[in-house]
């Protein structure tokens, strides 16, 4: 992979994975900002396992971890809150 690609526009997921000593949270950071940077139109969730299989190789790097629990969250469904969750009568 290189930097700047269409699934990692600024490099950010590319940079994390040369930074020594990287920990969990500023991968967090750096994970929402990858977010953040991605085209409006573009689908987050073939990006992200497109990156996972490109990473696959350094599965005990921090960034590999949030990646994985950033597609894990995505499967989960979400409760809606407000009027639509209350009961009508």
């Amino acid at each position: 992979m290189q930097k700047g690609d269409h699934n990692d526009p600024k490099g950010l997921i590319f940079e994390s994975f040369r930074i020594d000593g990287i920990t969990a949270s500023e991968c967090r950071t750096i994970f929402l900002d990858w977010a953040l940077s991605l085209p409006v139109d573009a689908d987050t969730r073939t990006a992200l396992q497109a990156l996972l299989v490109q990473y696959g190789a350094a599965p005990d790097h921090p960034m590999t971890q949030v990646m994985t629990e950033g597609l894990a969250a995505m499967d989960k469904p979400r409760r809606r809150g407000g009027w639509r969750s209350r009961s009508r009568d």
